[in-house]
Formats: C-alpha cells, structure tokens, sequence
C-alpha cells in the first residue's frame, strides 16, 4: 500500500500542511495512518477524497455543506456541476466582452461616450443569457425574420453605421435648434431614413415596419438590446416620416 506524507501530499496537491491539519481537525479528511508522534499519512484513497474537496471548494461551497456531501457525490457529479459553472462563467465573461466591443465602438463613431449608453447597455445585459437574448428576438420575429435581420441590421463595426449615427446627430441638432419634423431638414433627414432603410431590409416593407414599431416601443428596444435612442429622437423622427409620405404620396 502506497502511502503519502503530509509534506508530499502538500506539494503534489498544491494545499498547505496547515490547511491538510485544518482538515483533519474539523473531521473532513482524515489520514488513514497517524502515528503516536502524530505523522499523517495518507492513502491513494485519502488522496481521491482530497481532489473531490478541492473540486467542490471550486465551487465556492463552504467546508461545511462540503463535510455533508462529500460522501453521496462522485467526481462525475462534481465536474458535471462545474462544467455548468464554467458555462456560466464563460457566458458572463463574453457578456462582458460584448458590452466593451459596443463600447469601443460607440466611442470611435461618436468620439464620446455619454451615461445613457453605459447605464442602457449594463441594465439591459445585467445578468441576462446569451440564450435569453435569443429567446427575446424569438417573441417579436420569426425564424427567417431573424436570419434576414441577423445579415442586414448592420452592426457598430460596420462603416454603415455611421450614416445612422449621423442621422441621429442631425436630429439632435434640429431638437437643440427648436426646428420642427416638418422643417426642410426634417423632410431631408426622413429622406435619407427611409432610403437606408429600404436598402437595408431589401424591400421587405413587412419585416421593415414590424422591426420599425418594435424600435420605437423603449420596451421591445430596450429587451432586443439594440443601440439606446431617446424617445425624442425617435418621435422627431416618426412625425418626420409621416409628413414626408403625406407630402410624396
């Protein structure tokens, strides 16, 4: 029979000999062998205890909930519950990679970052899947719906998304400027949308007025996480549209 150290099994295992005695104390691994002098030694077995309760210490359970269980789980069990933790981990992480990538680029078109796309891009992702966010899209599209949106929305690393990002930017300008929807500039920049648009859905009016009204309802933009417009913005625009058509029909 194999048998291990407490200095050995401190360095194969990368754990203290402080916290092996700790273990020991409190009754969670015992060493198979403990001589009169009080030298521990431990077995293969002791060993195989101690991978399961470093597996579920990297789980963040306490020693305690540990003690419980460590005799009902096996190691399948454990690297079944961590393989869903590092998922949930990943998910946060490429959430997050999502959120800065949106970030940057909101920066470089814009040259600045203002609080209502930080705080509308964190509360919209806080704690949200990336196959909740699918599940989002599924409630207001269908399947060809969102593959036809998924290749013409453009997204921020796009160089046509400075076009839109100028628009909005005109439309700023006329509501700091006091100038109406129907204002020359108004009817222009309704123009300019309604081209874009109709170049970016193809011609497909129906799919274009249905992703239209889910943009200008602040809920349906705001769980579809699409690029935060104030509902200034947004009515400057619709009333823009709407006497631009009236006027061309």
């Amino acid at each position: 029979m194999s048998l291990f150290s407490t200095g050995e099994v401190s360095k194969e295992y990368g754990v203290s000999v402080r916290t092996l005695r700790y273990y020991d104390q409190i009754g969670l691994l015992l060493p198979s062998i403990k001589s009169d002098s009080g030298r521990r030694m431990y077995t293969k077995e002791d060993l195989q205890l101690l991978e399961k309760i470093t597996l579920l210490k990297s789980l963040s359970l306490p020693l305690t909930e540990i003690k419980k269980i460590i005799g009902e789980v096996t190691i399948k069990d454990i690297l079944t519950v961590q393989k869903k933790d590092v998922q949930t981990q990943l998910d946060q992480f490429y959430s997050a990679s999502e959120k800065i990538n949106t970030l940057l680029h909101i920066l470089e078109i814009e040259g600045e970052l203002n609080w209502e796309h930080i705080l509308s891009l964190v509360q919209t992702n806080e704690g949200v899947k990336i196959s909740d966010k699918d599940k989002n899209w599924e409630k207001f599209f269908s399947d060809n719906e969102r593959k036809t949106l998924q290749s013409s929305l453009p997204k921020l690393e796009d160089a046509s998304t400075a076009k839109w990002v100028n628009i909005l930017k005109r439309i700023e300008i006329c509501l700091r400027n006091n100038s109406e929807p129907t204002s020359e500039e108004g009817l222009l920049i309704a123009s300019d949308v309604l081209l874009l648009s109709h170049e970016m859905f193809q011609g497909d009016t129906e799919l274009e007025e249905k992703f239209w009204n889910a943009r200008k309802s602040e809920g349906s933009s705001h769980s579809l996480n699409l690029y935060p417009i104030s509902n200034e913005v947004l009515e400057f625009l619709d009333r823009a549209i709407v006497s631009y058509q009236t006027i061309n029909a």
